[in-house]
């Protein structure tokens, strides 16, 4: 008996002790999904509350507008918000508009505090998603720039409102910033973009070589992956988008005039059409590339007629960057200069993109677009692994347009057919080390089936 109240008064202790060290040390976390993030104006409606407290790891700029903020609460009750520059603090009540939760959870303020310093100074949200432990697959700097992206259509059917859905809803972020453009190369960004290697970051140059690039795209134009939508729209309801892989797939498949029928046509590197148009149409709304990778495909596909990327009043061409190499070009295409230095050195970039091409038709993935791909969408154990240029091409696409037909991607029966379009004869596909295309073929099939895209598929 003495030895059974011996043992209740240690676990009563016990549990006291701990409800002292989690309330009173104040070393409590609150993690993303709990947090009630809500955007207020200051009493002179000046300007909009920066940072949220509760070492919620998010910091919220005056660039982005308060109405469309304010849909950025998450239903878990009252917060405090302070805003750095008022005396005051107010409370937020816990009104719902949409929910961004994280399955991967967030790190401990020790940490999160020094990003949150950067992100203070720097415009745009800052979300930390860190998680406390390691993950497997382990995460690339799993915290991201938010943007003011609202849709440009009232369409019912959109995109967008699917991946709302609770299937989606802990991989999706409505905010993640798609587009790279001027007002992101800031000293705070570089600090903390620098960190990430090839595509995910900044690691690759340096902040010279990125200002001097970045800072030419500061049209509206180099903003927005869809930026002629209110010319091109005639009316319509909703933006269609045929995003059309090099996929053997859709040789004699007769798919061209459905594709030419889209709004918008992407495509990407080896694009041949010349002699293909009734399977792949001949329009080019979007050509997505690397630098090497459009090198590259001019000297292997030159042949098969790829003679450079397509040209024409309509296109666009939206840099994947991975290396120095691509805002070296982005630099010579927008100033009409020959390239400074690296393999394209004294090239013409109207070499590649014809006398037309002007700073108006450049776009360049943002590294927080495509890092954030890989973490939630396509994780893999290697840091080799990176997500295949048509990859990255259709899920922007599945990120600005309302609907999404897929052409000449991978599917489970892909040795059915030759790795392009255009081979003469057969060839298997080939695996890179690099890349993998079983991850993305399965994204894809569940993505089909879930009704965020129509993948072509046939036996």
């Amino acid at each position: 008996m003495a030895y059974q109240r011996m043992l209740l008064c240690f676990l009563a202790i016990s549990g006291l002790l701990s409800i002292y060290v989690l309330c009173v040390s104040l070393e409590m976390w609150v993690p993303w999904r709990m947090a009630d993030v809500s955007v207020l104006q200051t009493a002179n409606n000046s300007r909009l509350i920066r940072q949220v407290t509760l070492h919620t790891s998010i910091c919220v700029s005056s660039s982005l507008s308060q109405g469309f903020l304010a849909a950025l609460r998450i239903n878990s009750g009252v917060l405090s918000i302070r805003d750095p520059g008022a005396s005051t603090t107010t409370t937020a009540g816990p009104d719902r508009l949409w929910r961004a939760p994280t399955s991967q959870g967030t790190k401990h303020p020790t940490t999160a505090a020094k990003r949150l310093t950067t992100a203070k100074q720097a415009p745009g949200v800052l979300l930390s998603t860190q998680p406390v432990k390691p993950t497997k697959p382990d995460l690339i700097g799993n915290w991201y720039r938010a943007e003011d992206r609202r849709p440009q259509t009232t369409c019912p059917d959109a995109i967008f409102k699917k991946w709302l859905s609770k299937d989606f809803q802990e991989r999706f972020i409505p905010t993640i910033p798609v587009l790279q453009w001027a007002e992101h190369a800031t000293p705070q960004e570089y600090q903390r973009l620098k960190a990430f290697p090839g595509t995910y970051g900044w690691g690759m140059l340096d902040y010279q070589n990125l200002t001097a690039s970045l800072s030419l795209l500061n049209l509206t134009a180099n903003q927005r992956m869809l930026d002629d939508w209110d010319v091109r729209g005639n009316g319509s309801q909703c933006i269609r988008c045929a995003v059309v892989g090099n996929g053997g797939i859709l040789n004699d498949s007769r798919k061209g005039a459905e594709i030419d029928g889209h709004d918008y046509v992407f495509r990407t590197n080896g694009a041949i059409l010349k002699g293909f148009e009734q399977d792949v149409g001949s329009r080019t709304t979007h050509y997505i590339f690397t630098t090497n990778t459009m090198r590259n495909s001019m000297g292997a596909y030159h042949g098969a007629g790829f003679l450079g990327p397509p040209q024409s009043k309509e296109t666009r061409y939206v840099f994947l960057p991975t290396s120095i190499r691509d805002y070296l070009l982005v630099k010579a295409v927008a100033t009409h200069t020959q390239v400074e230095q690296g393999p394209e050195k004294n090239k013409n970039p109207s070499t590649y993109f014809g006398e037309d091409a002007s700073t108006e038709k450049l776009k360049i993935f943002h590294p927080d677009f495509v890092r954030y791909l890989r973490n939630r969408f396509l994780p893999r154990f290697r840091d080799i692994y990176r997500p295949t240029t048509g990859c990255v091409m259709l899920l922007a696409a599945l990120h600005t347009c309302d609907q999404v037909n897929a052409y000449g991607f991978i599917t489970p029966n892909f040795r059915n057919f030759s790795d392009h379009y255009f081979d003469k004869k057969y060839h298997k596909l080939i695996f890179y080390s690099n890349h993998d295309f079983n991850l993305e073929m399965n994204l894809w099939q569940e993505l089909h089936k879930a009704g965020i895209m129509r993948l072509y598929m046939r036996p």
